[in-house]
């Protein structure tokens, strides 16, 4: 499977890194939607640059854990366990794993790090939206990634995560939209267990 896809989705919360002091009020609002969400659960439609649309169900639970399920029919998976991201392709029986702290994933399930100086509010004409741009001028192979909010009273912190927007380091791009968005319902570690595709031990 195309590994832009992982790095599309490991990017995300790049975003969250970091902003500079010119919008502190608006990153304010963002870290702290972050820091009211302690689980997360959206589904979500995913299109790349070539207009390829895959959907799926994003499972979010702090600390550290997060699952990519796609939908039915597409032999891929991305979990994140609380220690290690691993991304499965079934197809080929390929399972990679790496630090959640060395992936930038690592920013949406730990908000407590600095925004200050990857990220920054883009102006727009719609008050009700923020859109925070983030990229890590010390891991360009990151990318840049848009990160998109809607104000709503009702949510974590005031604020509506919809989706985002990610350039990989070839500028190819990957748009994420979410839908259905839950949060802070109880949810069992036993949703970021998964089975690997290289033995038939069951899941880990």
């Amino acid at each position: 499977m195309n590994f832009r896809l992982l790095s599309a989705l490991a990017a995300v919360p790049v975003l969250i890194a970091a902003a500079p002091a010119s919008a502190p009020g608006q990153l304010g609002q963002v870290q702290q939607h972050l820091q009211s969400v302690q689980s997360m659960t959206a589904n979500f439609t995913q299109t790349d640059r070539v207009g390829k649309v895959l959907t799926g169900v994003v499972t979010l639970k702090k600390p550290g854990k997060i699952r990519f399920q796609y939908e039915k029919g597409v032999p891929i998976l991305i979990v994140g366990d609380g220690k290690a991201l691993t991304f499965i392709d079934y197809s080929v029986r390929q399972v990679q794993r790496w630090p959640i702290g060395n992936s930038p994933l690592s920013v949406l399930l730990n908000p407590d790090r600095d925004m200050t100086r990857f990220a920054k509010v883009i102006p727009g004409a719609d008050p009700r939206i923020i859109s925070v741009e983030a990229n890590d001028p010390k891991h360009p192979e990151y990318g840049r990634i848009t990160l998109v909010f809607v104000r709503n009273a009702s949510a974590p912190g005031g604020l509506m995560l919809q989706g985002w927007v990610a350039l990989d380091s070839q500028n190819n791009r990957t748009t994420i939209r979410l839908t259905n968005q839950r949060f802070n319902a109880a949810i069992s570690d036993g949703a970021f267990r998964w089975n690997d595709p290289r033995r038939n031990s069951g899941p880990r």
